[in-house]
């Protein structure tokens, strides 16, 4: 049976989010000499994977089910996330409360893609979940000076086909064909390539706020080249957004987007998968009312999980 584990100070994110690594014992009382304990998520492991293509090493954090050691012939759902400063954490929790020990969601294993050794966060998500070169004009460089990188999708997509995969399925009892996707913003515009890439990647894609904006939208015209050759496009898919992640001209409203409507932008390119009659493609889509960008994912993710994860 797993016990506690530390995780291991991973960087901040954007939106900065507390991630402290649980212990279930009691911490011993401080002394003046002794700092305090850290905060460690029970039943979780953080792994390093080694990306050697790439040059690089990312953290993997993986939690599972209260079920998990207790029930040793059941085979799991696996669900990845990125940005997991954030995402993990916030998942995690959902997961355990609206699970409800298997009665509001069937038990799965939860794996937090991490960010890269060295980098900040922003400098490893912008890179590793963009799909081509062409970034936003306005990417703030480093504060060692370091320029912003874009464009390495499609070599991180193959990272975590060609290892991260294999690592979690010889490590744990997953379910290979029930492997589910989320993310968001920049993390749900990674898996709109994957999608459009090699869609059996993964069973299902909670795809929240994704920043379809980028590069003039660029994931649009993938898509529409992805039709003239592609009948069929397997996966079911989970869009959300928040109602406030328009613009809204004359508003003073600072929930509003000041230059991307990025509804419109996603009914845009579900109208275009609806068109094109993929046989395979399931769609469910909503907004989250009254939030923004930032505050739309907890609604959105908890609405993911009840679609692609209902009680056994």
């Amino acid at each position: 049976m797993l016990g506690a584990c530390r995780i291991a100070s991973p960087p901040q994110t954007e939106p900065p989010a507390a991630v402290a690594p649980v212990t279930a014992e009691a911490a011993p009382a401080e002394t003046v000499d002794q700092a305090p304990p850290p905060y460690t998520l029970v039943s979780t492991e953080v792994h390093t994977l080694r990306a050697e293509r790439l040059g690089r090493s990312y953290p993997l954090l993986v939690s599972l089910p209260r079920s998990y050691a207790r029930d040793p012939a059941r085979r799991y759902p696996v669900l990845f996330v990125t940005d997991v400063n954030y995402a993990f954490p916030l998942v995690r929790s959902i997961g355990a409360m609206v699970g409800d020990k298997g009665a509001g969601l069937e038990d799965f294993i939860l794996v937090g893609l991490g960010y890269a050794d060295g980098d900040s966060p922003p400098y490893s998500r912008r890179r590793d979940y963009t799909p081509t070169a062409n970034g936003p004009r306005d990417a703030k460089p480093e504060e060692s000076g370091r320029p912003p990188l874009h464009g390495e999708a499609e070599a991180y997509r193959r990272f975590v086909a060609d290892d991260v995969f294999p690592f979690v399925e010889s490590h744990y009892r997953t379910d290979p064909a029930r492997r589910i996707f989320a993310g968001h913003s920049y993390g749900a515009l990674f898996g709109t390539h994957v999608l459009l890439t090699e869609p059996r990647m993964f069973e299902r894609y909670i795809l929240s706020s994704p920043s379809l904006w980028y590069d003039d939208r660029v994931m649009l015209a993938r898509e529409r080249d992805y039709a003239a050759s592609h009948d069929d496009l397997p996966a079911k898919v989970f869009f959300a957004i928040g109602s406030y992640e328009t613009v809204k001209p004359g508003s003073k409203d600072p929930r509003y987007n000041l230059r991307e409507d990025m509804i419109a932008d996603l009914r845009a390119f579900e109208t275009q998968l609806r068109a094109h009659r993929y046989a395979g493609l399931q769609i469910a889509s909503t907004v989250v009312p009254e939030e923004d960008h930032l505050g739309a994912y907890p609604v959105a993710i908890t609405r993911g999980l009840r679609w692609a994860l209902p009680p056994r």
